[in-house]
């Protein structure tokens, strides 16, 4: 039996962090938007343990950046450690505040950040979630699109009419396979034990390290996940029976040297095949993909749920642009363009971590690395620039993370801006425009910071005047000149920014 159709402006296939993400941003738009999910409730297991600053600072954007400081806590550095514990490589990350300002690194436990996220989704009543949905058909028209699903407990089908499908459904993707996407293939695919620990006595580890063994046997790393838990993950041999070795007694053979089950118990052991690949295609018509549904990175940098949470940041506003404002679908072009050269990069460094990780001697990292002389190597944070998209005036900064600066009020910059754009200005830049401009910008639906904070000046630093912040804080383009201003505020006004 079919029940009457529906019709919601969104549907997102899949409540995992990627689509609870997006449903947040799209609550804030007021997009009428349904979730649907297969299981029957949230996934009650950890998998990713991992987000960074520019994370944190999208889960600020949303308004819940607070609730994710109480269940997250601050990383420490990472060691790559030979046979003997000698450290051949550190991925260093700072205790202060960086520019996005919050903490490099966060350790979390998924169960509860989904948590979080579903229960910021409960503020806005244009957000539905159905459990137990089983989505069984896809098609699409030039004017909108259509999903099937069947309720898994009642057995009956549904059929929603919508403007855009998000696919978040993870590597096995429906949707994906739905745009019919060859994938780009790094060529690292191996099995691996991951194995959470749940602490009996949680740790007084202040420096909260993670490790990766690279001189061993088998390779092997180690991470703490709150002070309550710890996750070991080993490479699997080609003789290892994957039924065997997930097994408790093979499990705590392999973590004797660390740790026993006198002081901890396992929470889970499963064998997964960590992967490196990107989708070809994210977009066709109406239908698109996010997340481990258009790319999958090993687990080394902690940066496969961070990936698809930058996803649909970038493609949350540009829905809005489209369904609110009726700006050119073309739009949703730039999501994959911008975010694929983005993704590749983040790839291509944790392929080479985990080559060093199955190496058992000195192993050398290209690329933002230190090497000193006498010492291990030392890496630094990766920021690398969206690809090509929308951009305008003096393009040299566009692609970059703007900086979020404490502003001489007191507040941080995203508070100020909210869910829009923002154009932000030297005091004495805007002091030499014309009352022409000046009225045209104050009439603009858009945020407008003028402030003369230090951090904020120092960023500008005589390298240009004005800059225009979309709405997932990345620069579209800059302005040293009345002229090149025009040029932004014409981008804004035709609503691709």
């Amino acid at each position: 039996m079919t029940a009457k159709t529906e019709h919601y402006d969104i549907v997102i296939i899949g409540l995992g962090p990627v689509g609870a993400t997006l449903a947040n941003i799209l609550g804030q738009y007021n997009i009428s938007t349904l979730i649907l999910d297969q299981e029957t409730s949230a996934y009650h297991l950890p998998r990713a343990v991992a987000f960074d600053d520019e994370v944190m600072r999208i889960f600020q954007s949303i308004g819940l950046a607070e609730q994710m400081a109480e269940i997250a806590e601050i990383g420490g550095n990472a060691h790559f450690v030979d046979g003997k514990d000698k450290i051949i490589l550190s991925w260093i990350r700072p205790q202060k505040l960086s520019e996005n300002n919050h903490s490099v690194s966060y350790r979390f436990h998924q169960p509860d950040l989904e948590e979080v996220l579903r229960n910021g989704l409960k503020r806005f009543s244009s957000v539905t979630i159905r459990w137990s949905s089983q989505v069984i058909s896809l098609s699409q028209s030039k004017n909108d699109a259509t999903l099937e699903y069947t309720d898994i407990i009642s057995n009956k089908n549904y059929t929603i009419n919508t403007s855009y499908i998000i696919g978040c459904d993870g590597a096995r993707s429906l949707t994906r396979n739905y745009i019919n996407s060859n994938v780009e293939d790094f060529g690292f695919r191996e099995p691996w034990l991951v194995v959470d620990l749940v602490l009996k006595v949680p740790s007084n580890d202040s420096s909260r390290e993670s490790f990766h063994y690279c001189g061993l046997d088998r390779s092997a790393s180690s991470a703490f996940v709150g002070f309550k838990r710890k996750r070991w993950e080993f490479r699997l041999k080609s003789d290892d029976i994957p039924e065997e070795i997930t097994k408790p007694k093979n499990v705590w053979k392999l973590l004797e040297r660390w740790i026993g089950p006198n002081e901890a118990s396992i929470e889970r052991a499963a064998v997964y095949t960590f992967e490196s690949i990107i989708a070809r295609q994210w977009h066709t018509g109406r239908i698109l993909i996010a997340g481990d549904a258009a790319h999958q990175t090993p687990p080394f940098m902690g940066q496969g749920m961070c990936a698809g949470i930058r996803d649909v940041a970038n493609l949350g506003w540009k829905l809005e642009r489209i369904i609110k404002r009726n700006i050119s679908r073309d739009l949703l072009r730039t999501y994959q363009t911008e975010r694929y050269p983005h993704v590749k990069e983040f790839i291509e460094l944790t392929i080479q971590m985990g080559e060093i990780i199955n190496k058992t001697k000195t192993a050398i990292v290209a690329g933002n690395v230190t090497n000193p002389e006498d010492g291990p190597q030392s890496l630094g944070q990766l920021k690398p620039k969206l690809g090509p998209g929308p951009s305008s005036g003096n393009i040299k900064f566009r692609g970059h993370l703007f900086p979020q600066p404490r502003l001489e009020g007191g507040e941080l910059l995203d508070d100020l801006i909210g869910s829009r754009s923002a154009l932000i200005l030297l005091a004495n830049f805007q002091a030499q425009l014309s009352e022409q401009i000046i009225k045209v910008i104050m009439e603009m639906d858009i945020a407008v910071i003028v402030d003369a904070s230090t951090k904020l000046e120092d960023w500008f630093n005589n390298k240009t005047s004005a800059a225009l912040i979309r709405p997932d804080r990345y620069i579209a383009g800059t302005a040293t000149s009345e002229t090149e201003l025009n040029e932004l505020i014409h981008m804004h006004k035709t609503g691709i920014c």
